[in-house]
């Protein structure tokens, strides 16, 4: 795992138990969160296509706050945590081991996010996601069955 992902799992985990990060958002100094976020979709694609349009949705719509010019250097390193989390096949508690804690983990991780940055979520974003989901899955379709009224009488 590299430093990187190191340091931004222990700001997501420490955000979530109160503790402060200063020291280690002091470590983040110089970061090409554009370079990172833009090396990151290929993962995101690869969990996409296992995981199906609607799973992928919230990876991407924290991917597309990642890079906006608004997002917080605190928030960057949540989200990117949150990415990588969840895309990543490694886990602090592996669902393997640790069964139902194993999913519970990443879920938190990812509503506790989401909850810091859901009102940078806006239509610009939400516009990005949906063409993303429309390139890599294609347009989805719904089928609509109606009932013909029965006029006899």
């Amino acid at each position: 795992m590299s430093t990187l992902v190191t340091i931004c799992i222990t700001i997501l985990a420490y955000k979530l138990l109160g503790k402060e990060i200063k020291p280690l958002l002091d470590k983040l100094d110089g970061v090409d969160w554009r370079r990172k976020a833009t090396d990151m979709l290929g993962p995101i694609r690869e969990y996409a296509n296992r995981v199906g349009r609607t799973a992928a949705r919230p990876v991407l719509q924290f991917y597309y706050v990642l890079t906006g010019k608004e997002t917080t250097l605190t928030e960057k390193a949540m989200l990117y945590a949150a990415i990588i989390y969840t895309v990543m096949p490694a886990s602090v508690l592996p669902q393997r081991v640790f069964k139902l804690l194993g999913i519970l983990d990443e879920g938190a991780a990812v509503l506790y996010v989401f909850n810091k940055v859901s009102e940078k979520i806006t239509p610009a974003v939400e516009a990005q996601v949906d063409a993303t989901i429309q390139k890599w899955f294609g347009h989805e379709y719904a089928v609509v069955i109606s009932e013909e009224k029965n006029d006899d009488k």
